[in-house]
């Protein structure tokens, strides 16, 4: 029906309905057939599946995940695309449009009067100024996703996929590792999409875990010790943690606590492992301190 990774067409379609690309809420959109087609190919769509998609934009991916999927629900921030998707959308009677913004819509409803519960995938081209917060949004909820895979800026991807002791390794990776499994599917450059953004992209595959990584004995404890360990990075890992217990911190007590675990209280949290902060965490707990 339409070509929608002709930029031509897609001029075409924003000048019929009279609409000009938003800066404010990041559009843009994708214009390469290959790279549209890893990251359907990436989230493995089957014709059982439901998908949800954050930012319907024209429909472009909306579109490809409609045609395997048998559910496709579509959140879209921008009122004025609303026209333009009924048109490119029209063949399309397994898509479900929702106006809204994804970080204030009430995600629990939503996923509940659309798929009853039952388990599903995100899919999505995230505009990059809510990536981090849509991201964490849906781990943190403990919703029933089963992979998510998304289109973000590079920069991102490599900060997600992050090791132990790289400069990109810090809050972000812990917290997605925790999660899901992530990895980078792919790379595209800022060419493949319309306007071009000022920066290269990629595709990462976040695959929910069925349990994490490591065992904990208050999970909200280990994220504290986490945040701590990255919200000062010159901080040596002892200062970090001295600081944030309650009360202002026992130094001598918090090193007694970090030799007992095996960790050097005078590193940085860039080098430590998900292990090594549950080893903490779990630490913290059985000595009864509170932050």
């Amino acid at each position: 029906m339409y070509n929608l990774v002709s930029p031509k067409v897609v001029k075409q379609l924003m000048m019929r309905h009279g609409v000009a690309f938003n800066k404010g809420l990041g559009q843009n959109f994708l214009i390469d057939r290959n790279i549209l087609e890893k990251i359907v190919e990436a989230a493995d769509i089957k014709t059982h599946d439901l998908v949800l998609e954050i930012g319907a934009g024209i429909g472009t991916l909306t579109r490809e995940l409609a045609g395997r999927a048998e559910l496709v629900v579509s959140v879209e921030i921008d009122k004025r695309l609303f026209p333009i998707l009924d048109e490119t959308l029209s063949d399309c009677p397994n898509v479900r449009l929702v106006h809204g913004d994804i970080l204030k819509l009430d995600i629990e409803n939503l996923i509940r009067e659309n798929f009853a519960n039952r388990p599903f995938k995100i899919v999505a081209n995230l505009p990059y100024y809510i990536t981090t917060p849509v991201l964490m949004t849906f781990l943190e909820k403990g919703l029933w996703f089963e992979v998510m895979v998304v289109m973000v800026q590079k920069e991102v991807a490599r900060r997600l996929t992050a090791s132990p002791g790289t400069e990109d390794y810090g809050l972000l990776s812990v917290a997605v590792q925790y999660y899901t499994c992530p990895t980078i599917v792919a790379t595209a450059s800022a060419k493949v999409f319309m306007p071009p953004p000022k920066v290269d992209s990629a595709i990462v595959m976040l695959k929910k875990r069925v349990a994490p990584p490591v065992k904990l004995k208050e999970p909200e404890v280990f994220f504290r010790v986490v945040r701590a360990a990255f919200g000062q990075r010159r901080k040596t890992l002892l200062n970090a943690l001295a600081a944030l217990e309650t009360g202002g911190g026992d130094k001598q007590r918090m090193e007694h606590i970090l030799r007992k675990c095996n960790i050097d209280p005078w590193i940085r949290g860039e080098l430590l492992s998900l292990q090594q902060f549950a080893d903490i965490a779990n630490a913290l707990v059985d000595c009864n301190i509170s932050f």
